[in-house]
């Protein structure tokens, strides 16, 4: 009997479970793809396959859940953009695969900022956590920079968003082009006057 009510528990708690990463990631998905200003908790709810009532049941409000998502989308950014430390073509590649999957979801909430507290709010951090990146993956090269806060910043320059868009969205070059390009202008700058001594 007692083990009946644990797994009914338990797979109970999973359902619960599910349920709210199926909210999150509507939620995340969606601003991704719609201006925020268009997006009601009705059309989270549809994408998700549940009701208003059960988004509110699991958060609260819309800035319940718009906290929520925010750290839902936060763990999976900084697990898609890891890469191993000093790894120059580990780094591109990983920031090239995370634009391809949220670039231009990242594009339309920066065309927002101005004027959308939630979006300033996300893209701010999100400015952060590439500055945090790039200090991270570069380490040892900026560590043997004469200048490792000049060479940080055009890393960050390099390897930002927009890099990727000129290359692959206005420029319209295919994704393994662009990381190559990419690939270049960071090799570019860890080779020239803001260089470390042993690149």
């Amino acid at each position: 009997m007692n083990t009946t009510r644990s797994y009914t528990m338990t797979s109970r708690a999973r359902s619960v479970d599910e349920t709210r990463r199926r909210i999150l990631t509507a939620c995340v998905e969606l601003h991704g793809e719609r201006l925020s200003a268009d997006l009601g908790l009705d059309d989270i709810a549809a994408r998700a396959g549940v009701s208003v009532q059960t988004v509110l049941r699991h958060f609260g409000s819309r800035a319940g859940l718009a906290d929520a998502a925010f750290e839902h989308a936060r763990i999976d950014v900084e697990d898609e953009r890891r890469a191993p430390v000093g790894d120059v073509a580990a780094a591109i590649r990983a920031i090239v695969d995370h634009y391809e999957r949220r670039g231009d979801a990242v594009l339309l909430m920066l065309a927002q900022e101005a004027h959308e507290a939630l979006m300033r709010r996300i893209t701010e951090h999100g400015r952060g956590i590439h500055r945090d990146w790039v200090d991270e993956v570069f380490a040892p090269l900026l560590t043997a920079a004469p200048d490792p806060e000049a060479l940080a910043e055009l890393l960050v320059v390099a390897t930002d968003v927009y890099a990727w868009k000129l290359l692959r969205r206005d420029r319209g070059l295919p994704r393994e082009l662009t990381e190559q390009r990419m690939h270049q202008l960071v090799t570019a700058l860890l080779t020239g006057p803001a260089a470390p001594d042993h690149p």
